[in-house]
Order: C-alpha cells, then structure tokens, then sequence
C-alpha cells in the first residue's frame, strides 16, 4: 500500500508517515503542493493525503488539476470548521476528508476503506440497468448508452446503493450508510445539515451520466423532503 502524504508541517507528516509505515504502508511525504502534484501525477501511489493548506499550489488547486490527469484516490486532511473547502474538495473529486487534529487509528481505518472501495467489491459480478444506464459492479463501470461515465470510488458505491434500490427512494442517511456497508463499516448517525457530501457527489454523478449521453439526464431524481430516487425518465 502506496501513499503520498503532501503535508507542509514536517513533525505532523513524520508522526504520521511513522503510524503509516507501522501499518504496512509505504509513505512518501511531499512539503508542497508543486512538488506534491508532480509526484502525484508521475504516479505510482495507491493513495494521496492532502492537506489543504500549502505554500506554493494550495491543496484545493493541486487537487483539481490531478483530477484532470489521475483518479487515485484522495483523502483530504483539513482543518475543523473548513466547511466550504471539505465540498468543493469533494466537487473537485476528493474520495474522503479528515479533520484535523485526527486519530491516526482512524486515519488508518479511512484509508483502508477508500482503498477497498476503489479496488472494488471480490463478490460474483453483478450488473443493474435502468433506463440506458448499465451499473457493472463486477468491473466497476458505469455507462450511458454504451458510453462510459468516469466516478470517483466514493461515487460509485454511491451510484451502486441507488441501483440497488432502483424505483425505490432513498433517504440521505440510507444512501450514507448503505455506502458504509459496501465498505464494511457500521451503521453511524448522519446529520443532513452538518454534511453535504451525499448531495454533493450525487450532483457530480448526475453531470457525469449527463455528460457521457443526453439520456442519462433525470435517471436520478430528487424527491423532496424524502431523498433521492433512481428510475427511468417519466
């Protein structure tokens, strides 16, 4: 397990990158956000922690032009009450966020759940069309008439508990936790109005299926005051 750390801080990135490597993981630390995205993009990593406050490319730039050349996944490390910087971190592709200051136990935890959503579920395959969406759980593919669409590992199992539930709407707290299950964790409390990632990523799926064919548009519906639903086009 192969992980970039971009910390600017260089006893918190020590401390953690000596956690990590207790954990079986090799750790790379990068102390900027130029020399982060150059090692991010040369590849090689399994994973990236960024933190979002660096000199040079802050981490919110770095992190929109890795998307444009990489998908590995991204854990972003911020600081508590960085609202507005954890959804556009997410808008911009970001799998997870973690508070600082964070238990290096559950940062361990947070990365070994991103990863096994990204490498993706050892179960027989198993395919859910609607409409002219095809969601292959087996591959982890999605595609609109024939056209793939590109999701983060977040995205998908979120996409995936929708189709799983195909017709049927689900709450928030549902849809937050039936993404939890995919990875293994327990049930937890969900406060709509604390976080936004549930609405966030599924308005990035929503563009995603729209942007791979005109079809996919409205496959996802909002239900208000329940959740969300995904069905064919009335």
């Amino acid at each position: 397990m192969r992980v970039l750390l971009v910390e600017d801080d260089s006893r918190l990135a020590e401390r953690t990158a000596e956690y990590l490597r207790d954990h079986s993981m090799e750790v790379e630390i990068a102390a900027d956000g130029e020399l982060g995205l150059s090692r991010a993009i040369r590849g090689g990593h399994d994973l990236v922690l960024l933190d979002l406050m660096l000199p040079g490319i802050g981490g919110l730039d770095l992190l929109r032009q890795l998307r444009q050349r990489s998908r590995v996944p991204v854990i972003m490390l911020t600081a508590r009450g960085e609202e507005a910087d954890r959804i556009l971190g997410l808008e911009l592709g970001a799998d997870d966020y973690l508070p600082k200051p964070f238990s290096p136990r559950e940062l361990v935890a947070r990365i070994r759940a991103v990863l096994r959503r990204a490498q993706g579920p050892a179960e027989e395959s198993a395919n859910v069309s609607v409409g002219s969406l095809v969601v292959d759980r087996d591959r982890r593919r999605v595609e609109v008439a024939g056209v793939a669409c590109e999701l983060t590992p977040y995205q998908f199992d979120l996409l995936w508990v929708l189709a799983e539930a195909r017709e049927h709407v689900l709450s928030r707290e549902q849809l937050y936790n039936g993404v939890r299950s995919l990875r293994g964790d327990p049930p937890a409390d969900f406060d709509p109005s604390v976080d936004r990632s549930i609405d966030v990523h599924l308005s990035k799926i929503r563009q995603a299926l729209a942007a791979a064919d005109p079809s996919g548009e409205g496959l996802i519906r909002t239900i208000r005051g329940v959740g969300y639903v995904l069905a064919p086009p009335p």
